[in-house]
């Protein structure tokens, strides 16, 4: 490592694992963080428990389709929910720089407050910091959400001939939150996919528990990270279909003209979802039944191939290795 943390330690990328398994794990060892999952699985008293916190920081604190206070209920919740739980309770802890309006305060936990009712959890604890002006970006949000195991899923390892699945268009979220911060005007429309995904989890989970291997929520670093982080340890690789790859038009415009990369974006309303290939058609037909699934996609399949990695089938008949990022194609998106 270097001897000074750089923005691309928090990409979600190689340096992001870089920091953790090098600074944090030697020092953090207890089994449930050893895991790396989205959430921590908890025994107490014979009871299971899935606990996860996260941090928010994003800039512009408003941006189209949603804002942090939402973003800090969608965030926490959906770690949850990719990891088999039901969210039930969340913390909610501020960081106010002075001289922040108390308007735009009450706006933004407006916002949260509306998000926890919409995903059916209940904020019960909290804390607030006001640091003096200059020292945060006016404001920063941590929650850390409790949820109880849902009965039937226990995530395992992909398997070749598994299917890939997502719930729907890739880089919204980033896309959006680049235009809003580069003020690239609204000639193309862009809007952040941020939204609670328990209640789409719940549904596939009622359709086939069973059949779904492992779910991640692609927030920093994309599809193209998470997947690689999926396949990690497997023994096998993913191998995806460009031509299967849900992009909008907008987004896909953004990136021919910036030079992003949809698989590295991230996004904060979509999921990666591992299943068996024999329950994947209904799988898919229960998510695209969900509002927040109708754009939902098989784009490949896990191989047998124990180089671990992700590879991509081009529309030219080709194919690449999609590795991961050294660093974030855009900071603070979340």
């Amino acid at each position: 490592m270097n001897d000074l943390i750089t923005l691309a330690h928090g990409s979600g990328g190689r340096r992001t694992r870089d920091l953790i398994e090098r600074l944090l794990l030697p020092r953090f060892t207890h089994p449930a963080l050893a895991e790396l999952g989205d959430a921590a699985t908890l025994e107490i008293g014979g009871t299971g428990l899935l606990f996860t916190t996260d941090s928010f920081v994003i800039s512009p604190l408003e941006f189209p389709g949603g804002d942090i206070g939402k973003l800090a209920v969608c965030g926490t919740v959906n770690d949850l929910a990719v990891s088999g739980a039901r969210p039930l309770w969340l913390s909610c802890a501020l960081i106010i720089e002075e001289n922040f309006a108390i308007a735009r305060l009450e706006r933004l936990l407006d916002s949260l407050a509306a998000t926890a009712r919409q995903a059916g959890v209940a904020v019960v604890c909290g804390d607030t910091k006001v640091v003096e002006h200059g020292s945060a970006d006016g404001l920063f949000i941590n929650t850390a959400g409790i949820g109880m195991p849902v009965p039937g899923f226990r995530p395992t390892r992909p398997r070749p001939g598994d299917c890939i699945l997502v719930n729907g268009t890739l880089g919204d979220h980033e896309a959006a939150i680049f235009q809003a911060r580069e003020k690239l005007g609204r000639h193309e429309a862009l809007c952040s996919d941020c939204a609670p995904l328990n209640g789409l989890v719940a549904a596939m989970l009622n359709a086939d528990a069973g059949g779904v291997r492992m779910m991640r929520d692609a927030t920093r670093g994309g599809v193209g990270t998470v997947l690689n982080e999926l396949v990690r340890g497997s023994g096998c690789s993913a191998m995806l279909d460009e031509e299967r790859l849900p992009v909008s038009a907008p987004v896909r415009g953004l990136c021919e003209i910036v030079g992003f990369d949809p698989l590295y974006l991230a996004n904060e309303g979509k999921l990666v979802c591992i299943a068996a290939p024999a329950t994947a058609t209904a799988l898919l037909a229960a998510m695209r039944a969900h509002g927040l699934g109708i754009d939902s996609a098989i784009i490949g399949e896990v191989v047998a191939d124990t180089k671990e990695r992700v590879y991509l089938r081009t529309g030219f008949g080709g194919s690449r290795v999609v590795s991961v990022p050294e660093g974030a194609q855009l900071p603070r998106i979340c």
